[in-house]
Parts: structure tokens; sequence; C-alpha cells
């Protein structure tokens, strides 16, 4: 099984997926975890699309096993979600899209504790915060109830190929659309 997290920064993201983790005996991938552990900061800039890349290449094999997968990326976009639905689906796996939606006032104020209680994380702005509302595309029932995933955007035989160009570090999955 994958699960896939998807919310906004503040939103319980990561206190979900540690314990999915925990439930299920998932592998999970939690970027900014990675990227304190092997670079000392979160400010990694594009270098977050690669690591994040990287994670989703050790999932392939994992889901491919039979291990549970969790994916703590935010996935902010429609696209990122289908593809990574799709690559569940070539791996024999199910995939689960776990929504965990905020509010902007209980957002604000999970990121500031958030920063109080570790001063290794970022502290976003308002105008960050807004600005990544802005561009936020919520699951939508499909996506939410396992539906069938859309077909690839034009220009792309297969999520496969979309997915490793969104993701520098992952391989190509799947040869097929």
């Amino acid at each position: 099984m994958m699960w896939l997290m998807v919310g906004l920064p503040g939103a319980g993201k990561t206190t979900r997926a540690r314990a999915l983790e925990r439930e299920h005996a998932a592998l999970r991938l939690t970027p900014d975890e990675w990227a304190m552990a092997l670079l000392g900061t979160l400010q990694i800039g594009d270098l977050r699309d690669t690591l994040e890349g990287f994670l989703l290449d050790l999932a392939v094999p994992a889901l491919t096993a039979g291990t549970n997968v969790v994916v703590d990326f935010g996935l902010w976009g429609r696209d990122e979600r289908s593809a990574l639905r799709w690559i569940a689906q070539q791996c024999g796996s199910p995939c689960v899209v776990e929504y965990r939606p905020v509010g902007a006032a209980e957002q604000r104020e999970r990121v500031g504790a958030r920063v109080r209680s570790d001063p290794s994380q970022e502290l976003l702005t308002d105008a960050e915060l807004d600005a990544g509302r802005a561009v936020f595309e919520e699951p939508d029932g499909a996506e939410l109830d396992g539906g069938a995933v859309p077909p690839p955007p034009e220009g792309y035989e297969s999520w496969g190929r979309w997915a490793a160009v969104r993701w520098p570090g992952l391989r190509v999955v799947g040869t097929h659309a």
C-alpha cells in the first residue's frame, strides 16, 4: 500500500505519516528529515526535487516487494498525485490519497509553533503561506476515492516519463501509458 500525504505546511502530514509508519510497518519518505540528515539544513532550493526523486526511486522497489510506503511530500499538484497513483499501480500496489486540510489561521499557528519548538524548521512568512494556498490544488473526489488515473499531460507517453522529469533522480517507471 502507498499513502500520499497531501496538504500545506502545518497541516499535520508528517504527524499522520509517522502514525501510518508505525501502524503499517511502512517506509516513510519525508524529504525534510532527509535534508536535515544529509545536508544539515532545510534550505535546499532546487535540490528538493532531486531529493524527492531519489526517495521515490527507493519507493518503487519497496512497493514492488510488498512493503508499505508513505510519501510525505505535500504533493500540492494534481499531476504529482496522478503520477504517483500511476506508479503505485505499475508496482501492483493500492494507493490512498490522504488529504490533510488546514485553515489559514490554524496553519499560521502550527507553523509558528513548529519553529518555536524546533529552530531548525523554516519560518514561513504570511506571504509565503498565502502564495502556497493560491497554487495548491485540492484533491478531488476521484483522487480521494481511488478513481481512475487520468491520462498524462500532452507530450508525455506515460506518467512514468512525466514523473522522471518532475523528480530528477527517479528513474522512468513502466513503459506504457
